[in-house]
């Protein structure tokens, strides 16, 4: 703006000055006509015409001689362009050289620090959730404040082909304090190969990042998942997108015994799981949100090790609806999901069988000799969709952001986001009475549906307001005091991410 003043000034002066410094120079000959008040008031004229003049050179030569500050550091210096000492910091301050300095910020989602040169990146991250659980049916727990997850770590790269991540667990008590530490060699994105302690990648909700599932809790399904109540276990893993992200696969080998547990086989878990796109790259925007996946899974327990068949407690806590049993053998998953988004819609639909055998356990169980006893078999599903009220888009696994955070950056006050959901889901698991010269060891089978809806208010990028109003129905339960009846649970949540 400065400089198109300066040179509109500059252009008015081309063709007014002139003019008036001849007038003036005419003065002492001018007619006879013109009074000495005429004269004066030329003579003030080009005097002024002269004053402005000298200033329009000197900002031009200012200008043109003291350099600008460029923020290139870490740590900033105020702002202090206008003020009579920027010029001889300026002039003091050697310039950086490429590739030196460190940047540190807030992008708008995350902290970060990274090299001048970004060949180093790394971002402090993490989230709290504290929830408060009410319930209402015979046996059930009691009503309690809880701190669910408190988590902290960092994520980042290292050159062009190196990513790491580092998660650990605060308000754990009951396990090993680390979630995540692995690294991803990235040399190309059809082949990328990752090894530490992660999640397996089995399923599409246990992929998807606590912070941005659909309900407080994940569904039925997630007491099948490998590595039962954190789905990570050290191990190794080849995987990348085919086709521009068109297919994606995963196939990996992990102990299969949860955080930081050691194999008991000599056989590990093998994971592998495919995903497809379809229509990503279709101009039907009706298909293009929508994917099918599906991943078999392959691992062995042990019974000397005393290792025990799926835990049948529900995710909510409401109450156990399959005992536990004595497994040895093979353990077999199988899971096909779809999820469909579109604008302010997902809808989602998982199907997940677990098979653990229980051979050579007869002398475990009262019998005689080495004999297989039948099996335990479970199958679950579930589907859901959710509804954006305020228009936003939801992503497939991804933060909502609204568009009227609560908490305006620019200020005022907006509605946040507001989402409306329901799902429903369903688990039956069985293993047959065996039938011993001695008498009969009882087996199990039972049924458990849950119905659930609730809403979910963003009121801004990093925090999350969850309400889900629980119905499960214990059909046929086979755990010690608990009998068939209809659980009522309450579940709020309060997360905080960044």
């Amino acid at each position: 703006m400065r400089s198109l003043t300066t040179r509109f000034a500059l252009l008015v002066l081309f063709f007014v000055a002139p003019g008036s410094l001849a007038h003036a120079q005419g003065v002492d000959s001018a007619p006879a006509g013109a009074t000495k008040e005429e004269v004066e008031q030329l003579r003030r004229e080009v005097a002024e015409l002269k004053a402005i003049i000298q200033r329009l050179v000197q900002v031009n030569q200012q200008a043109a001689g003291v350099p600008r500050l460029v923020k290139t550091g870490a740590i900033q210096p105020e702002d202090t362009a206008g003020s009579a000492q920027a010029a001889p910091a300026a002039k003091q301050a050697a310039p950086k050289k490429e590739g030196e300095g460190l940047q540190a910020g807030w992008n708008g989602e995350h902290f970060f620090m990274k090299s001048s040169d970004g060949n180093f990146v790394m971002q402090p991250y993490g989230y709290v959730q504290t929830d408060f659980r009410a319930y209402n049916g015979d046996g059930h727990p009691p009503n309690t404040f809880t701190l669910r997850r408190g988590r902290f770590g960092f994520q980042g790269s290292l050159g062009k082909h190196y990513e790491f991540a580092l998660l650990a667990d605060f308000a754990d008590t009951s396990s090993t304090l680390l979630r995540d530490f692995f690294i991803n060699v990235n040399y190309h994105p059809a082949f990328q190969v990752t090894f530490g302690q992660f999640k397996e990648p089995f399923a599409a909700e246990e992929l998807t990042g606590i912070t941005n599932i659909d309900t407080v809790e994940r569904s039925l399904t997630s007491l099948l998942y490998p590595s039962p109540t954190s789905f990570r276990s050290p191990g190794v893993m080849l995987h990348g997108d085919l086709r521009g992200g068109v297919a994606q696969y995963w196939v990996g080998a992990f102990n299969g015994k949860g955080t930081l547990g050691a194999n008991t086989t000599n056989e590990p878990e093998v994971v592998g799981r495919l995903k497809f796109y379809p229509w990503k790259k279709s101009t039907n925007e009706m298909l293009k949100g929508f994917t099918i996946a599906g991943s078999i899974a392959h691992g062995r327990t042990r019974g000397l090790s005393n290792e025990l068949s799926f835990n049948g407690q529900l995710p909510d806590n409401a109450f156990t609806f399959f005992p536990r049993f004595a497994i040895n053998g093979p353990v077999e998953r199988y899971e096909g999901d779809v999820t469909w988004v579109k604008g302010p819609w997902a809808v989602r639909a998982e199907y997940d069988q677990l098979d653990q055998f229980r051979r050579a356990l007869s002398s475990f169980a009262g019998g005689t000799g080495q004999n297989d006893l039948p099996g335990v078999v479970a199958k679950a599903y579930y589907a859901g969709a959710t509804y954006l009220l305020t228009g936003e888009r939801r992503p497939e696994n991804g933060a909502i952001k609204p568009k009227r955070p609560f908490f305006a950056p620019e200020g005022g006050h907006g509605i946040g986001a507001w989402e409306v959901k329901f799902r429903y889901a369903k688990i039956q698991a069985k293993t047959p009475d065996t039938l011993f010269s001695t008498g009969v060891l009882p087996g199990a089978e039972a049924h458990t549906d849950q119905f659930t809806t609730g809403f979910n208010w963003y009121p801004s990028y990093l925090v999350r307001y969850s309400v889900d109003f629980n119905v499960d129905r214990a059909k046929d339960p086979t755990v010690g005091g608990v009998r068939p009846q209809t659980f009522f649970v309450v579940l709020q949540r309060l997360q905080f991410r960044f």
